[in-house]
């Protein structure tokens, strides 16, 4: 669980200029001071990493990068949807990164990854499908419905991802109790790595 807030926290962070413009633009502010701000919080956000000496990482450089170029199209054509679109890239993006196979596996604690190895490689494809489900979603909402944009960028991807780790939960735990009994492993035994696991 810690692991999967810290992802939630740096993908938070990855995305906090697409957030800030998708309030300014919930809020009916211009487009270019929108975007603008938008700009303003990316690099306030790289520059204050330099400052404390931190790891950039490349989602975060690529983030900054196409803040400045999907900003500079939508101030230029005065048009919000081009980075509106943005979100697309970065989730396509993370897509592609959790075709690596087994990428999930890291987060079992040491006795469930005896008995979850499979369902945790198949739910890792499952992952990087919602985030290309994501990604087309969020296209077609800024190309079709832009006034539609902000709201569903705050409830889309939170509640499908929230709905997606509640049925990965049950579905591995169901199934690594399954395994673990039909491996002979006490109640007991089973109990204990559950209480591991939370």
């Amino acid at each position: 669980m810690g692991n999967l807030i810290h992802a939630g926290r740096a993908l938070g962070t990855d995305l906090l200029p697409t957030l800030v413009f998708a309030v300014l633009v919930a809020l009916k502010v211009d487009v270019v001071m929108a975007t603008a701000a938008s700009i303003a919080v990316g690099a306030a956000q790289i520059a204050i990493m330099k400052l404390r000496r931190q790891d950039i990482s490349r989602l975060q450089w690529a983030s900054l990068a196409l803040v400045l170029v999907f900003g500079t199209a939508a101030i230029l054509a005065h048009d919000a949807r081009f980075l509106m679109a943005k979100p697309t890239v970065i989730y396509a993006i993370i897509g592609l990164v959790m075709l690596q196979k087994g990428w999930m596996l890291r987060y079992l604690p040491p006795m469930a990854g005896e008995h979850a190895t499979a369902p945790m490689i198949a739910f890792g494809y499952v992952w990087a499908g919602l985030m290309f489900v994501t990604a087309a979603a969020n296209l077609v909402v800024a190309i079709l419905f832009p006034a539609a944009w902000p709201a569903f960028l705050a409830i889309f991807p939170l509640v499908s991802k929230i709905a997606l780790f509640a049925i990965q939960y049950l579905t591995v735990r169901h199934l690594a109790i399954r395994s673990a009994r039909a491996a002979g492993a006490t109640e007991e035994q089973i109990q204990a790595a559950m209480t591991q696991a939370a």
